[in-house]
């Protein structure tokens, strides 16, 4: 009889700590909408407020619910003023809540994602992040502003140091000289940056939200104008405009909105900036981002127990063709040294190990800073769902995000596909 007393207590008892434990720990976090518009050269037909709300509503359309249930909102945009978040969301509804804006240069969109993802962590259970960008014509600069400290003087400073400065525009010259740092430590050539470029493109071709859409051959992107060291033209990503959002909610959300089958898990999410390796060191991979790429992708791995070889398919930030290749390495997708191998081998395509950008990547989709994140997030749902029409990945079950931005910050995201109803299981 003792025994049977203490038998009933001690399940009582590790019932509620099983509960207790359950509701310490974070709540699972799944996209349940996307939505994008298609990417263009900028121009003055089309403003921000347009683009946002067009992006909003096409996610809004395929999560199955009205602006009304989002709680808050996280809004992304690197070339805009203040609340420009709330000009976007106040044509959609003016229902009071908490919307924030936030820009972390390049990795803004995911940034916003990042923020409305620990939202929901947090306790909230249906949360917008949004990004967008209206730019200006013409090579992106190192800042908006003549009158004031630019937060990538320490970068340019330190390029300065180790190769001098050019007439070329300053992205081009950071990504440019770190092609040139890799092709002279391991070998690698222009051609293998031109192979990546014309992969892109070649995927952009079947994406209809590109900017650009059509096919570059591989001497085409050799041949096309020198913009600094190995890069060319077609080798570097277009200024864009553009928006992107996605819908997140909680575990009980998507029960109680009956969004099982369209919501996809973000297994875990791990943003880095520079380590003192950036100015102290003598390399350009570590000055664009090399190494806080490492940081994140390993933590992530590590955190979630996925392992880069169980990755199906990736976006990733793709600026130049050069930083495709070095981000191989980064994210673990083939050994260090190898990228070069790992192009030829066209292990990064469609047939290969990992299909890498099938969105065409920011060299053919476009790059509108606030909306990239946000559009690698819509791909990659698109590509797990099943819904990426011609350009869709065979059995896409578990997707890699990496969005970077100089001076620096990088996001690094793992996706997987099925809901999993932890509660019942309690």
């Amino acid at each position: 009889m003792f025994i049977r007393n203490l038998r009933t207590v001690l399940f009582k008892c590790s019932s509620v700590l099983v509960r207790e434990l359950h509701l310490k720990m974070p709540q699972k976090v799944y996209v349940v909408g996307v939505g994008m518009t298609k990417f263009t050269k900028p121009s003055p037909d089309r403003d921000y407020p347009e683009m946002g709300k067009e992006a909003v509503e096409a996610a809004l359309t395929d999560a199955g619910i009205q602006y009304d249930k989002i709680q808050q909102a996280v809004c992304g945009y690197a070339k805009g003023d203040s609340t420009s978040g709330q000009r976007v969301l106040y044509q959609v509804g003016m229902t009071g809540i908490p919307i924030y804006n936030v820009n972390n240069n390049c990795s803004t969109g995911s940034t916003a994602l990042f923020l409305a993802k620990q939202l929901i962590e947090g306790g909230s259970d249906v949360i917008l992040a949004l990004g967008f960008e209206k730019m200006a014509p013409g090579a992106l600069g190192a800042s908006a502003y003549e009158d004031r400290t630019s937060p990538l003087d320490k970068h340019i400073a330190k390029m300065a140091d180790l190769a001098g400065l050019t007439k070329a525009p300053r992205t081009a010259q950071f990504f440019g000289n770190a092609g040139l740092e890799y092709m002279k430590k391991y070998g690698a050539s222009e051609e293998h940056i031109a192979k990546i470029a014309a992969k892109n493109h070649r995927h952009g071709a079947k994406n209809p939200r590109a900017q650009i859409a059509r096919e570059y051959t591989v001497e085409e992107v050799l041949k096309s104008r020198k913009i600094f060291g190995p890069l060319t033209k077609l080798s570097c990503c277009p200024t864009s405009d553009g928006a992107g959002a996605a819908v997140l909610m909680s575990e009980k959300a998507v029960i109680q909105n009956r969004l099982e089958k369209k919501a996809v898990e973000i297994i875990g999410m791990e943003m880095a900036t520079d380590t003192n390796e950036t100015f102290t060191g003598k390399s350009f991979l570590s000055l664009v981002g090399y190494d806080m790429t490492t940081l994140a992708a390993k933590r992530l791995y590590q955190k979630s127990g996925i392992s880069p070889k169980d990755v199906n398919v990736v976006e990733l930030h793709d600026c130049f063709a050069t930083n495709e290749m070095i981000t191989y390495e980064g994210l673990q997708l083939c050994e260090v040294g190898k990228a070069g191998k790992f192009v030829d081998d066209g292990d990064n395509t469609y047939g290969g190990r990992v299909v890498v950008n099938p969105s065409g990547g920011l060299i053919a989709k476009g790059h509108p800073l606030g909306a990239t994140g946000l559009a690698q997030c819509a791909e990659l749902i698109w590509q797990i769902r099943g819904e990426a029409g011609d350009r869709q990945v065979p059995n896409a079950r578990i997707a890699l995000q990496h969005n970077l931005g100089l001076g620096g910050a990088v996001v690094v995201t793992l996706y997987r596909k099925g809901f999993q109803n932890v509660s019942s299981k309690l």
